[in-house]
């Protein structure tokens, strides 16, 4: 994982840290409290600090990385949309939808189809 260049944020090991939190916990509901309390720091300071490493809240990160995971497994072909959703964290297979729309500017469904045609 190629992180960015230490710029006054968090520590190259605390960042690595929290992107590993974050990414082996997708499918739990992850609050701010969760990721700030992984460095023992206010949540205020965390997110100050996490925007200044990467320039993006630890919010949109991890929306981010559910969106990536989800196109993953669509890619793969063989599970639900609704599982995928909560596979990646997300609470309804519209939220999903909503997001990987935003992101894509198309469904789910027709994602996974574009990646088999």
């Amino acid at each position: 994982m190629q992180l960015p260049i230490y710029k006054g944020g968090l520590s190259q090991r605390q960042l690595l840290h929290i992107l590993n939190y974050i990414h082996e916990h997708l499918d739990r509901d992850i609050k701010l409290a969760d990721l700030a309390n992984q460095l023992s720091m206010s949540q205020f300071h965390f997110s100050n600090l996490f925007k200044q490493s990467l320039g993006i809240t630890p919010y949109q990160d991890l929306l981010q990385q559910r969106i990536e995971r989800a196109k993953q497994l669509l890619k793969e072909g063989d599970r639900f949309i609704m599982d995928i959703a909560l596979l990646c964290g997300f609470n309804s297979h519209s939220h999903l939808s909503k997001q990987v729309r935003q992101l894509t500017g198309i469904t789910p469904k027709q994602y996974r189809v574009d990646q088999f045609s």
